[in-house]
């Protein structure tokens, strides 16, 4: 009998914990989960001061919500001149064995830096991209949530390679006055948008957004709340978010003491 107790317990521990991405608050807590997961694996890029997720870290929150990619084709639409592969995923839910999403993406060696690739990387690549715009078109919220940019780092590949190319043959322009945006004053204060990168202001660091999204998760934030700080959370710099920490902890207080008090 204590063998079997101890089969069990050692069953119990093994068990990855899932998530039902129709629970909001089971997501924030995968949110959490991602935010730690991603950073311990190097499983982003930094592209123009921002962080982009690897189609690994998409994978990732999906499985732990039991969705899974299907790869539906991979078709060869090249032409006389250009290499070129589309890419259709299907999302599984293995839960209800339902299609709940799908991605298409498409690459070619006429995009910058792919000019030597071989055909299968070119195919391997429309397909990786594929996998993350499905994950995209469910998951991107869970993303942000977690303090990541909601597009994945392979999509942004190729745009990023755009931006750039045009950027060789525009004049400069002259950066635009920040922007404010603001979120609810009793959560935090107004956050600035990347103009703030141009006068050299460092955005916040994943461990301060890890403790702001751990704070949002208290039962006394309401959800519109936890929203708006969510949709802001990537552009407040290292001061805002330090202020933003210390005006969640401080409403959270206050909550917590009038709700005790009644």
């Amino acid at each position: 009998m204590d063998q079997e107790n101890m089969d069990n317990k050692l069953v119990k521990k093994s068990k990855i914990e899932s998530y039902d991405i129709a629970k909001s608050d089971e997501t924030m807590h995968l949110a959490i989960d991602l935010a730690k997961f991603i950073k311990e694996n190097k499983l982003y890029q930094n592209i123009q001061g921002k962080e982009y997720v690897n189609v690994e870290g998409w994978q990732y929150a999906g499985s732990r919500l039991g969705i899974l990619p299907v790869v539906e084709h991979v078709i060869n639409v090249s032409t006389d001149t250009e290499l070129k592969y589309q890419a259709k995923v299907n999302l599984l839910n293995l839960r209800t064995e339902q299609v709940v999403g799908a991605g298409f993406a498409i690459c070619s060696n006429k995009e910058q830096g792919k000019k030597f690739y071989q055909e299968f990387a070119i195919a391997s690549m429309a397909q990786t991209r594929a996998i993350g715009k499905a994950y995209r078109n469910i998951l991107a919220w869970i993303i942000r949530a977690a303090g990541y940019e909601p597009t994945p780092a392979e999509e942004m590949d190729y745009a990023g390679n755009v931006a750039e190319a045009k950027s060789t043959t525009q004049p400069a322009i002259a950066p635009a006055k920040p922007i404010i945006q603001a979120v609810p004053d009793e959560v935090a204060q107004p956050v600035a948008t990347e103009a703030a990168v141009s006068n050299g202001i460092k955005y916040a660091s994943a461990k301060q957004k890890e403790e702001i999204i751990r704070l949002l998760n208290n039962p006394v934030i309401t959800r519109q709340e936890k929203t708006k700080m969510l949709l802001n959370i990537n552009k407040l710099d290292e001061e805002r978010a330090i202020q933003a920490i210390a005006k969640l902890k401080k409403v959270i207080e206050e909550r917590e003491e009038q709700s005790a008090a009644a």
